[in-house]
């Protein structure tokens, strides 16, 4: 069974790692969606976790850190692609009680980055 939660987050960033001329050289921000995705058996409740859970996990270790943040700044997206990004979230969920889950972020609505699982 696989469970699904989408997230929000607003947050500024540049990439430091294009050339100048690049649009995305300079500061400017995103409103950020991204997916968490987590694979597991049903419990005796008849669920892979409760989704009050997930959410509050998610709160604690993702949003808090990154919502209304300049994403440069924080350790580990000092090139925060949205690939980057994704690896970010997966990397800091994996820790968790969720395990290593599949995580999807979107940049715009058109662009996002897919860390599978």
């Amino acid at each position: 069974m696989i469970i699904t939660s989408d997230y929000h987050f607003e947050a500024a960033h540049r990439l430091p790692m294009v050339p100048e001329q690049h649009k995305c050289y300079g500061l400017h921000g995103h409103n950020y969606k991204f997916r968490v995705e987590v694979e597991g058996k049903l419990n005796a409740a008849g669920w892979v976790f409760d989704f009050a859970f997930v959410d509050a996990i998610v709160k604690e270790v993702i949003l808090d850190v990154v919502d209304h943040k300049y994403l440069n700044k924080i350790n580990g997206l000092e090139n925060p692609t949205a690939e980057i990004i994704a690896l970010w979230i997966q990397e800091n969920l994996e820790v968790t009680a969720l395990g290593r889950c599949k995580i999807t972020v979107w940049e715009t609505d058109q662009y996002a980055a897919i860390a599978p699982v």
